[in-house]
């Protein structure tokens, strides 16, 4: 067996997260895990990194009991002192931000700039959170009755049960952390079983926040594991609300299983993305967008562009310029600063990516850039374009999560509306023009029916100050900022009569 890369000397920073070569995988204000013992692989070179010891059900029911007994303590703290806890859960972020980033890099295999880039999200969130934990609440309604006060009020849901996906194994937490404590909620966070490592250093960091603060530390607390643990989760009443991102198929059963008991849930799910170019655009803002949002995290982000629609009238010149950048995209370590382009998460992966090729092949697309396996340790695949697919071709309507673009050419802008919104999925969306009437037709009702609508820029790269989700088999819920505070919150409509009658709404006599 390969010796753990934890131990060589070339990785040595790891230790300054607080990892070792077995770690536990649990916390709820004490560390443990006494199920199965799982070892991280670094997606770069498929050599082990350090091992997980995963939580067993019995350490689940622990954890949720006692993340029930910390909400009594957490709700009972103002929403700004709670925004308090969140700026200094940003301010020890940042003081980890490189060491964080290089492990999303070497156990995710995302490039450096964007596992810094991903900590600096959470980061970010924080910062938005703290100023949002004094304004959250609602509106004072005039009241039709004499001597009545309308008012509404917003009160945390309890717990919140976060899972997360492999490809984001830090933002993602974090945009549901972040806002869901300053709403007065406690969370309980599942990540990725291929990301383990991360999901134990984030915690490590988040819990001695709490510790120093002498909160309890199973206000976030953590269950490492698979499959087991997030079907219990689903099924548990206790768990006020599931966020669950990942697979629409997951997400599909996670949201049944929550339904069935009258939970509530927030899904992230897939997207199958698209740019359209129209004949007025401006390609040298096209070419960086397209290769930017197909290529980054080796086109494993729910955003990622896997539709290319250009006009017929610049079909050609855009293909052979995307190429052309393609080629230049320098592949390598993703820890290596250079590197633009890393590998895919799992061997399982590139499995998919053949499989994908082959597909298009078979339905008639022609491969112009890439498709091959590349000749090096790990999980390395050309970044691929395909053209002469039809719009409609199966594979095309198929969200596959590895480097794959395909090129539709379409004659006018109602063709490639309709194209745009045929796919089940609606999460990002995006067209290049100058024409501005055509600009607020796709931002009206018979545009984009996506959560995120784009106009030259990519459909990748989200700012944190939007909500962010998307529509359809995305699954609809809504993260980050704007109001999606309100997810994590239930409402109620309050009326207080101050007065010394009884006078009923709509004029109604009882008497």
């Amino acid at each position: 067996m390969s010796t753990l890369l934890i131990n060589q000397p070339k990785y040595a920073w790891l230790k300054e997260l607080g990892l070792s070569e077995d770690n536990d995988g649990v916390y709820n204000g004490n560390w443990g895990g006494k199920g199965e013992v799982i070892t991280s692989y670094c997606p770069a070179n498929n050599e082990p990194i350090a091992r997980v010891r995963q939580a067993t059900m019995a350490e689940y029911e622990e954890t949720v009991q006692k993340s029930r007994d910390a909400w009594k303590v957490w709700a009972d703290i103002p929403a700004p002192k709670r925004g308090e806890i969140v700026r200094q859960i940003g301010d020890a972020l940042r003081k980890k931000i490189k060491v964080l980033g290089s492990l999303v890099s070497l156990e995710m295999g995302k490039i450096y700039v964007e596992g810094v880039g991903e900590v600096q999200e959470y980061v970010d969130v924080c910062d938005y959170a703290v100023g949002l934990s004094r304004m959250i609440g609602g509106p004072v309604l005039p009241s039709e009755r004499p001597g009545h006060a309308l008012i509404e009020m917003w009160n945390p849901v309890g717990l919140v049960g976060i899972i997360t996906a492999f490809n984001f194994p830090v933002a993602v937490y974090g945009w549901n952390n972040a806002i869901a404590l300053i709403c007065g909620n406690v969370c309980l966070w599942k990540g990725a079983p291929t990301t383990p490592l991360t999901s134990v250093a984030v915690t490590k960091i988040v819990a001695e926040v709490l510790e120093q603060n002498n909160l309890p530390g199973a206000i976030c607390s953590m269950t490492c594991g698979g499959a087991d643990i997030g079907t219990a989760m689903s099924k548990d009443e206790r768990v006020d609300l599931v966020s669950f991102t990942g697979s629409t198929h997951v997400g599909k059963m996670v949201a049944m299983l929550v339904q069935e008991r009258f939970g509530r849930n927030l899904l992230e799910l897939g997207g199958n993305n698209a740019i359209i170019v129209f004949e007025d655009a401006d390609l040298n803002l096209v070419v960086p967008s397209a290769v930017f949002a197909s290529v980054g995290t080796a086109g494993q982000r729910c955003t990622t562009t896997r539709r290319l629609m250009l006009h017929g009238s610049i079909h050609d010149v855009v293909v052979e310029r995307v190429a052309k950048a393609y080629k230049q995209v320098r592949i390598g370590d993703p820890w290596d600063p250079s590197t633009m382009y890393g590998p895919l998460h799992t061997k399982q992966a590139v499995d998919q990516y053949l499989a994908a090729i082959e597909q298009a092949k078979q339905q008639g697309g022609t491969v112009v850039c890439g498709g091959k396996v590349m000749d090096r340790p790990g999980n390395y695949v050309e970044p691929t374009i395909i053209t002469g697919l039809a719009h409609d071709a199966p594979i095309v309507h198929t969200e596959t999560f590895v480097p794959i673009l395909y090129v539709l050419k379409f004659q006018t802008e109602e063709e490639a509306f309709a194209w745009n919104n045929e796919v089940k999925q609606g999460l990002s969306s995006s067209i290049f023009t100058k024409d501005m009437g055509r600009v607020f037709r796709w931002l009206g009702p018979k545009g984009s029916d996506c959560g995120i609508v784009n106009v030259n820029i990519p459909t990748s790269g989200a700012e944190i100050g939007g909500a962010f989700g998307g529509e359809k088999h995305t699954g609809g819920g809504r993260e980050s900022g704007s109001d999606s505070w309100k997810q994590y919150m239930r409402r109620s409509t309050c009326t207080i009569n101050y007065s010394k009658d009884l006078p009923l709404a709509q004029g109604i006599k009882f008497e």
